[in-house]
């Protein structure tokens, strides 16, 4: 199944400020993956070309690096996910940026049910939770995206066993 989701926020800043945000990115004090509220991005040595790491069981490796422009990553697991997801920055005007996160890729077998059923609905809010921890950094009256009733029962049902005893 071809899978193209795309998620884009207008910062009202210049690209430099959200560039900067965006070199934090699975570091210490990562200022846009939302580690809060999801499994946190991590990278062996830090994000450069080559570095294998994810989040969560999603496995992926750095494929393309330019914290002014892009990061871009090549899908390893789950099975069934063939392609990349990237975040990218572009300017728009001298106090206008748009990040954008795109998710390209074709899915096979296993990996199209997983992504209907599962991934699909809580990538997207993971995806708006980070924009929004991004575009609080500059906003006094916070951002907040709410998640939707199907995003709320599978977080209670991956909490569930995770708690459970084996």
């Amino acid at each position: 199944m071809k899978v193209l989701n795309i998620h884009q926020r207008i910062i009202n800043q210049p690209k430099n400020k959200v560039s900067e945000i965006l070199k934090t990115l699975a570091t210490e004090n990562d200022k846009i993956w939302p580690k809060e509220k999801w499994p946190p991005m991590k990278f062996k040595g830090g994000i450069k070309i080559g570095a294998k790491g994810g989040h969560g069981p999603i496995r992926y490796l750095v494929e393309e690096y330019n914290p002014s422009e892009i990061i871009q990553f090549r899908f390893s697991k789950p099975n069934g996910f063939n392609g990349i997801h990237k975040f990218e920055i572009n300017e728009l005007s001298k106090e206008k940026t748009e990040i954008k996160h795109t998710i390209d890729m074709n899915t096979v077998g296993k990996g199209t049910l997983i992504w209907i059923f599962g991934i699909r609905s809580l990538h997207n809010a993971l995806i708006e939770d980070g924009l929004d921890k991004l575009e609080n950094e500059f906003l006094e009256n916070k951002k907040l995206s709410k998640w939707n009733f199907w995003v709320r029962f599978l977080r209670k049902q991956i909490a569930k066993r995770k708690n459970k005893p084996n």
